[in-house]
């Protein structure tokens, strides 16, 4: 599949309901999905400063998870949209890249 077939499966309403469904219990409608938006805008950031979806390179994109927890958490404390926990968040990104692996994004 092309990558640009795999971006245009890509759904961010479908991203959002996907991770709200699969958050821990103890996170279970405790976001908005503004806000859950926002940290799959910061992963995307992320992907962006990495070169991560450059055209040129049409290898598999390999991604580093602790790099990429410590890129969220860092930019969601500058931000201060909400006081998100280093765990809220991990969850939140452990979803976001559970939605992308069902649509086999990063293959």
């Amino acid at each position: 599949m092309s990558e640009e077939k795999k971006v245009l499966d890509y759904d961010e309403d479908d991203s959002i309901k996907f991770i709200q469904n699969h958050l821990p219990e103890e996170f279970k409608n405790k976001f908005s999905d503004d806000e859950v938006n926002y940290i799959v805008d910061l992963i995307y950031e992320f992907y962006e400063t990495q070169g991560l979806f450059d055209e040129s390179d049409d290898a598999d994109i390999e991604i580093d998870v602790d790099l990429l927890l410590d890129f969220v958490v860092k930019n969601a404390k500058k931000d201060k949209i909400r006081d998100f926990s280093d765990d809220e968040i991990e969850s939140i990104v452990a979803g976001e890249l559970a939605y992308c692996d069902t649509l086999n994004l990063f293959e």
